[in-house]
């Protein structure tokens, strides 16, 4: 029984954070916590610890007396994520080349056979999970305690951003995710050889090739600043 119910804890984890990143659920979607319950079968306790599991991650906000919520994307949250996500990918690539295993290294090989194969034949959805899959692996490799959180809350937004761009089926998308996946072989090599510099320098290549696309969609007015450079306010 206590095996029946944990399966069923991740089975409910992983079909939340999936629909999530693909936005199946929306950013601040309300969740039917009691119709969570009949679909997966779980009591009220395994349920809340699932959603406390996925708001410690950043997947969900719990609010008192009000239930459980997709988490938002506002601009505000836009406006912070282009500002910081060069500089945290940056760091968890170096650290990656610096911290990373040989069975961490052969698990980030089979995540980028798995985004090649979504590449040719899956879904928007197929494509976003494995690329997303491929840089939760650098984020373990990295292995900082302070960084991590920063980097998976990352993950999630690009994810639900990328979205909008993996849907896509045009020359000039298929051209850069192309690129998307040369670079990911180029990371591989950095990160097995141990270049730290080179690694970085892969960060800044890989983020520009996604921010030029994501900027199509959602870069706010007046927010097309140097890479990695921090706004100033105006003077009053």
């Amino acid at each position: 029984m206590k095996d029946t119910s944990k399966n069923r804890k991740t089975e409910l984890y992983i079909r939340l954070k999936t629909a999530i990143m693909t936005l199946e659920l929306r950013p601040g979607a309300d969740l039917d916590e009691a119709k969570l319950s009949e679909e997966s079968g779980l009591s009220r306790t395994p349920l809340r610890e699932v959603l406390r599991q996925l708001a410690g991650e950043g997947y969900v906000d719990l609010r008192e007396n009000r239930g459980a919520r997709v988490s938002e994307m506002s601009h505000m949250t836009l406006r912070d994520f282009f500002l910081a996500a060069p500089m945290i990918y940056g760091a968890v690539l170096q650290l990656a080349a610096k911290n990373a295993t040989s069975a961490q290294i052969a698990q980030l090989k089979e995540a980028q056979e798995t985004f090649r194969a979504a590449l040719r034949s899956g879904s928007g959805a197929d494509r976003a999970m494995a690329n997303n899959h491929f840089h939760e692996i650098t984020g373990e490799m990295a292995d900082n305690i302070y960084l991590l959180p920063s980097f998976q809350r990352l993950l999630i937004d690009h994810a639900r951003i990328g979205m909008t761009f993996y849907r896509s089926r045009d020359a000039r998308m298929a051209e850069n995710l192309d690129e998307a996946s040369t670079q990911h072989d180029a990371i591989i090599a950095a990160i097995a050889a141990g270049d730290e510099a080179k690694a970085g320098q892969l960060a800044i290549d890989h983020w520009n090739l996604s921010r030029d696309q994501i900027e199509l969609f959602v870069m706010p007015a007046g927010l097309d600043l140097p890479l990695g450079s921090v706004a100033r306010t105006p003077p009053a």
